[in-house]
C-alpha cells in the first residue's frame, strides 16, 4: 500500500491517473493532453505500473495505458477498514457528550 500512496503523492502521476480515469490512453496522447514531456510521462507511467496502478497493452507501435481496477479496489477496502474504527470512536464521543449534558442538567 505504501508504494501506491507514494506513487499517487506526486502531482504529475496523479494527473496521469486522473486522465486515465476517462479511459485508456497512449503515451503520446498523455503527453499532448497534459502538456508534459514524453520522458517525464514515461518515467511516471513506469512508477505507476510498478505500484500496480496501471497496466500497459502494446498495440502496434503504441503502448496503451489503463488503470488497474484491482489496485483501486484494494485501496477502497483499506480505507473502508477504518470505518469501524471511526464509528466506534464517534459512538464513544457521543456517549461522553451525553454524560456531560446530563451532568450539566443535574447541577
Amino acid at each position: 500500500m505504501e508504494a501506491v500512496f507514494s506513487a499517487l503523492g506526486e502531482p504529475g502521476r496523479l494527473r496521469i491517473v486522473e486522465l486515465l480515469r476517462l479511459g485508456p490512453h497512449a503515451v503520446g496522447d498523455i503527453v499532448e493532453r497534459l502538456g508534459m514531456r514524453q520522458p517525464q510521462v514515461s518515467k511516471h507511467l513506469k512508477v505507476l505500473a510498478q505500484a500496480g496502478l496501471v497496466k500497459v497493452q502494446p498495440r502496434a507501435r503504441h503502448r496503451i495505458y489503463h488503470l488497474d481496477a484491482d489496485a483501486f479496489e484494494q485501496m477502497r477496502e483499506w480505507v473502508d477498514s477504518f470505518e469501524e474504527l471511526w464509528a466506534a470512536r464517534l459512538d464513544s464521543l457521543g456517549r461522553y457528550l451525553e454524560e456531560l449534558d446530563e451532568e450539566e442538567r443535574d447541577q
